[in-house]
């Protein structure tokens, strides 16, 4: 089994917003593979189903981002999940809008809910796409950047992103990490 674990915050205040691509991701996916049977398990919406003839949990998070490790570990310890079976997908402001970049390891950087899953699972040792949603404005608090939504412009570049970091998901569990990385990363 693969878990595929999009990070975001829950609730309609945040939807559609910077911090929430990882949510947006697994939505995406949800769609493309009619994974619809979403339900509320492990601190976060979790759904069950096949991609590319593989079985796979789709995962949401429920503990806003900051506390993501807690849903995570007790996925990982539930499923009994190898951790490169484990692909973390979340929003990166050190890559421009629109662009991904997949690990197959790696820190945290400076994204809270990279922290908080590492320093619950006790590991760096699994892949990870992120998504470029550019750096802040000057002027601009952080939090209220990667809280806000993306102008229309952006918003299609986020998309396509969005649309590439499903791809590169369905690669990891078809083929590799490393063939993923070799395909998206630009």
């Amino acid at each position: 089994m693969f878990v595929f674990a999009g990070l975001g915050n829950m609730g309609p205040k945040y939807e559609r917003t910077r911090h929430n691509v990882g949510f947006d991701t697994i939505d995406y996916l949800a769609a493309v593979y009619r994974i619809n049977n979403f339900k509320s398990k492990h601190k976060s919406l979790i759904a069950e189903g096949i991609i590319q003839g593989r079985k796979a949990l789709l995962v949401k998070p429920q503990t806003f981002m900051n506390n993501s490790g807690e849903a995570v570990r007790e996925i990982i310890d539930y499923y009994k999940v190898p951790y490169e079976n484990l692909v973390i997908i979340y929003d990166d402001i050190d890559l421009d809008i629109g662009h991904i970049r997949i690990r197959a390891k790696g820190g945290p950087g400076t994204h809270n809910g990279m922290r908080s899953i590492i320093s619950h699972i006790k590991t760096e040792n699994f892949p990870r796409i992120r998504i470029g949603i550019g750096k802040a404005p000057e002027g601009m608090e952080l939090a209220d950047y990667v809280l806000s939504r993306f102008p229309d412009d952006e918003r299609k570049l986020v998309n396509n992103a969005i649309e590439n970091a499903a791809r590169a998901a369905v690669t990891i569990i078809c083929a590799s990490v490393e063939i993923a990385m070799s395909k998206y990363n630009k």
